[in-house]
């Protein structure tokens, strides 16, 4: 298939568009380039053709000829969708419908969206994709609405696919430092020591990023109908942790590493995820990985960069430091569009 991914410059579209590649797929991609600085490593041998614009001022035409988009290009994670919430909503909400409204009117058949397993906000029960969402913040509130506002659009010309990904870690060479596993390894390595002020009661749902973009390619080559208008929880069920578990398995994967964890309250968001229905529906598709493969995966990469304090706490690798930057140094103005 002919794909249109939007954020092949980010964290996780890096890795997609060398995977779909991999699997005899054409892709192009599209990024604004908010994060094109953030390079950690070489890791990857592909970087696809692709637009340097922002969502909200891709056309029609630069969708039309393709069989798919791959919608990842968002304002990424709470922190920063708090940051401006009007923007988030300009951005996440307004924009991603926007695309999916070309998409459909270039007459592209299938539109597969990034939403986010944050939509549940906070729950007692395990819940699935009829589970009520509550979603708290900003960022996974857009993603409400566009689940939803894709929903009425679908017809039997277009189908959208809405994948509510746990959240996601694993080597990138677009690192990020600001998700959970990622950030508590990062601190493993560069001081040895993982500092927790909170009890690290809170569940979270995980998934690696190599997974996440599994899921995305068998949504893509499975039949319409089975994928149609249909959400998805991308993981795995066995993958739901407390974050102190998190921390302990970390601690014990990196060496030398102290582990100490408090007594405060941890964060409002807390939810555990049930996984079967993709692992049961859409063909081909199982987790492959766990967190403490992923670990482990992140040592090696740290050994071998021998990353360093000053580059785990830069900029570059943390969305809501990076957007700053860019705001204070008057390269992207206030309404999250570049000056020159």
């Amino acid at each position: 298939m002919k794909v249109f991914v939007t954020g092949t410059d980010g964290y996780i579209g890096i890795m997609l568009a060398g995977h779909l590649r991999e699997y005899g797929h054409q892709v192009v991609g599209c990024d604004t380039g908010f994060y094109r600085s953030g390079w950690l490593y070489n890791g990857v041998d592909y970087l696809p053709e692709a637009l340097s614009k922002d969502i909200r001022n891709v056309t029609a035409e630069d969708m039309r000829g393709f069989d798919a988009v791959i919608h990842l290009a968002e304002l990424s994670n709470d922190p920063l969708g708090q940051l401006a919430p009007n923007i988030t909503f300009d951005i996440n909400h307004k924009g991603s419908t926007h695309l999916a409204t070309l998409a459909k009117q270039a007459h592209v058949p299938r539109f597969i969206y990034f939403s986010s397993c944050s939509v549940y906000g906070a729950s007692d029960d395990i819940i699935d994709e009829t589970g009520t969402v509550n979603p708290l913040t900003a960022y996974a509130k857009c993603k409400v609405a566009v689940e939803n506002d894709l929903s009425a659009m679908a017809d039997d010309n277009f189908t959208p696919t809405y994948l509510r990904n746990a959240t996601a870690y694993g080597a990138s060479p677009r690192q990020r430092f600001d998700i959970v596993v990622n950030n508590l390894a990062g601190h493993a390595w560069t001081t040895k020591q993982i500092k927790m002020i909170s009890d690290g009661s809170p569940w979270r749902p995980l998934v690696h990023i190599l997974d996440i973009c599994k899921a995305a390619r068998c949504v893509l080559e499975a039949e319409r109908d089975v994928v149609h208008n249909q959400r998805f929880n991308v993981g795995a069920s066995s993958e739901n942790y407390q974050v102190r578990d998190v921390a302990k398995i970390i601690s014990n994967v990196f060496p030398n590493c102290e582990l100490s964890i408090g007594d405060q309250g941890g964060d409002a968001r807390n939810y555990r995820v049930n996984f079967d229905k993709i692992k049961n529906t859409v063909p081909g598709f199982e987790c492959e990985w766990d967190v403490p493969k992923g670990a482990q995966q992140l040592l090696e990469v740290f050994d071998r960069i021998k990353l360093t304090k000053e580059l785990f706490e830069s900029p570059h690798h943390t969305r809501l430091k990076q957007i700053n930057q860019l705001l204070e140094t008057g390269q992207i103005d206030a309404n999250f569009f570049w000056t020159r």
